[in-house]
Order: C-alpha cells, then sequence, then structure tokens
C-alpha cells in the first residue's frame, strides 16, 4: 500500500491523548520495550510470544482491563492489542507487569495499518472489536471502523474457523454491524437466526458496562466464524 494510500484514507479515530499519569508515562518509557511491538516489519508470533498458542487480536482495548482479564483467564492463548492513545497503553503495561502476564504485547498504533501491513494472512484464530467510536452522528457514519474494506482485511488475516468478536452499547451501529457482517462472504453468523448473540464469559464486563446496565442500557455483541 502507498503511503498516498492512508493520507487518503478516512481514519476512524482521532487522537485524544489526555494527560499521562506518572506510572503510565513509566510504564511507556520501562515496559514498552519489554512487552511493545514497533510499526514495520512482518510480525512472527511464534517467535514474538515464544510458543505456538493461538493468537487474538484486540483492536482499541481502551485503558487494558479487560484485556488484561481476558489474557489472566485464558492463558493459553496469546493476545496482541493495539491501540492508539498512549494513557491507555500505558496503563494496560502496567497491569501486565503486575499481574506478570507473558501472554501479551502491545502495540502503539493505528490497527487498520497494522492490520493490512505487518500481520501474516491466515495468522490469527481470533479478532475482538469492543465498543469502538460509534461515530454517533449521521454524517460522521463514514468513519465507523466497521466497513466492507476493513471485514475484508479481517478475513485475509483469520484462520478458517477463527472467530470476529465484536460489541457496541449503539443500536443503530450494532444494527449496521449486523448488516456488514451478514452480507460478508467470508464469514458465518454463529446466531442461529443470524442475529445477536448472549455476551460469552471470556468477554469480561466493563466498569463503563456495568454503568450502563444499570442505566437500563443495552449492548450487542456479534460474533462471526471465518469460513
Amino acid at each position: 500500500m502507498s503511503q498516498e494510500h492512508y493520507t487518503r484514507r478516512i481514519r476512524s479515530f482521532v487522537l485524544r491523548q489526555g494527560r499521562m499519569t506518572r506510572g503510565q508515562a513509566q510504564a511507556m518509557e520501562n515496559l514498552f520495550p519489554v512487552y511493545g511491538l514497533e510499526a514495520g516489519q512482518k510480525l512472527d508470533f511464534r517467535e514474538i510470544f515464544d510458543n505456538d498458542q493461538p493468537v487474538v487480536l484486540e483492536i482499541g482495548f481502551g485503558n487494558g482491563e479487560s484485556l488484561a482479564s481476558m489474557a489472566e483467564q485464558r492463558p493459553g492463548h496469546n493476545f496482541l492489542g493495539i491501540e492508539v492513545h498512549r494513557p491507555g497503553v500505558g496503563h494496560l503495561l502496567q497491569l501486565i507487569e503486575d499481574r506478570e502476564l507473558k501472554n501479551v504485547r502491545v502495540m502503539c498504533e493505528d490497527a487498520v495499518e497494522v492490520i493490512e501491513q505487518q500481520i501474516p494472512d491466515a495468522s490469527l484464530d481470533g479478532v475482538q472489536l469492543f465498543f469502538p467510536d460509534p461515530w454517533h452522528k449521521k454524517k460522521h457514519h463514514k468513519r465507523r471502523i466497521l466497513q466492507p474494506d476493513f471485514v475484508r482485511h479481517i478475513a485475509r488475516k483469520l484462520k478458517t474457523g477463527g472467530y470476529f468478536h465484536m460489541a457496541t452499547d449503539w443500536e443503530d451501529y450494532a444494527e449496521q454491524m449486523l448488516e456488514v457482517m451478514n452480507h460478508a462472504q467470508d464469514f458465518e453468523n454463529t446466531s442461529s437466526d443470524n442475529s445477536f448473540v448472549e455476551r460469552p464469559e471470556y468477554r469480561p464486563l466493563t466498569k463503563f458496562e456495568q454503568r450502563g446496565h444499570r442505566l437500563g442500557h443495552s449492548v450487542w455483541d456479534l460474533i462471526y466464524l471465518k469460513k
């Protein structure tokens, strides 16, 4: 892909870095060289994790609490988390160190570019996209990350039988996800009626989600398998 392609591409995020805590800044300085991966060459997961365990990619992990919990509960899987916001990356690095997690690596990059340029085809066992920016104004819907081209990239990177799990608390985004995915020829909906599924046990409830439940807000999960 040419640099011109990335200049023209509509990005699904706006960098709102916010202030990093001292601990997060120290984690970026001291722990990123240990657990972080830089942009550049193709990723060799066997070399990165020093094992052949299944690899799950999480796109936009926020503050990392959910990803760290999943990695702790599923030591037989390797996790690669990609997030553009440095405070969140710093927080996840702290969690990795505090919980002594050996199965997590982190990137502070644009996930779309990493997927296109660095992740080998048919190398992932799962992809997770939890609560992406909904861009709730209709004129901004084109900035939502879940678009047909993006889905085709995900399909190429997943192994046959690998899963693509999405979750959102915006109903119209959930409906868009459902429409896009049900038209994606490379995927099969795990829902018996081609709609949404119950939250699986492996996806932890976030504090934000728990607060939403108390206020009566809904969350929609979608899980598809690569044909």
